[in-house]
């Protein structure tokens, strides 16, 4: 048994190994094509036009203005049921919720997807004027409605294992139990929130179905949520479905777009890795 659990262990860590190594061998051929200056540079990203451009900041600015429109929902909601669930909510009903509450988690990302193109999007055309049919604003409200669970079970843990010490002397001191939620618990359960928000951004970054349906692939270097954007993660997928040639210069583009990705939740995860280990609490 022990040596099965060490080839698992070693099978784990070179599929990763080997994922980076494609990555970064791809990249490097395309990098000798386009200067890295130009990539991260360059206002245009056309590399299937006649008059090519290689910068990434349209698909870099798509991605992250769906991310803050997500995390914009996500974050206050997931935190406001975390404190609910831990502080105010029966037992019993906390039994049940949690796991119904998570059942958004299963739903697959292209039903998410859907629903922002076929019902949100409409709805919002009532209100808001010049909205375009793929827009930013949709994919990132529903995108935000799918990583919800992610947030409140999270920081609901955090919460829950904060010492009832704490809680007690807060009320011994004559706090009501909105002033200990606030002032005693969330501080206290602080560092694990920070991961959670961290770990869903991150899980918001790398989306791929929802905005490539809700989206769009255009890629635009605006801040408009009414207008159509492109991810990286949209663009890796377009441009895989395609007919592109193979090891041409256009299908280059999907490893130079994947490491872009990579480095950016890898940078995300050990933000979150460094906060969890240099700032949780640590109660006797």
């Amino acid at each position: 048994m022990k040596r099965v659990l060490m080839i698992c262990a070693i099978i784990t860590v070179l599929t990763t190994v080997g994922i980076v190594w494609v990555l970064f061998s791809e990249s490097y051929t395309f990098f000798q094509h386009v200067s890295i200056w130009d990539f991260l540079t360059d206002t245009e990203w056309s590399p299937l036009s006649t008059n090519k451009h290689f910068g990434i900041l349209p698909l870099l600015s798509g991605t992250l203005l769906v991310t803050a429109i997500s995390m914009s929902i996500a974050v206050p909601m997931g935190i406001i049921i975390a404190i609910y669930l831990s502080e105010y909510a029966p037992k019993k009903f906390r039994y049940y919720i949690k796991p119904l509450l998570e059942i958004l988690a299963s739903i697959p990302t292209v039903v998410y997807g859907f629903f922002a193109l076929t019902v949100v999007t409409p709805f919002l055309q009532n209100y808001i004027p010049n909205l375009a049919g793929f827009n930013a604003l949709s994919a990132g409200l529903v995108m935000g409605i799918m990583i919800i669970p992610m947030i409140s079970s999270l920081s609901e843990d955090a919460l829950y294992a904060v010492p009832k010490s704490l809680r007690e002397g807060a009320y011994g001191m004559g706090s009501t139990r909105l002033q200990t939620s606030f002032n005693v618990i969330l501080p206290a359960a602080s560092s694990g929130i920070i991961v959670s928000i961290i770990l869903a951004f991150a899980r918001a970054v790398g989306e791929t179905m929802i905005v490539t349906v809700a989206a769009g692939n255009m890629a635009n270097l605006t801040a408009d949520p009414r207008e159509t954007v492109a991810t990286i993660t949209a663009f890796i997928v377009n441009m895989s479905s395609g007919d592109v040639q193979q090891d041409s210069i256009e299908y280059q583009t999907i490893f130079a777009a994947g490491v872009t990705l990579f480095v950016f939740t890898f940078i995300l995860n050990s933000v979150s890795f460094y906060i969890k280990k240099r700032f949780q609490e640590k109660y006797d």
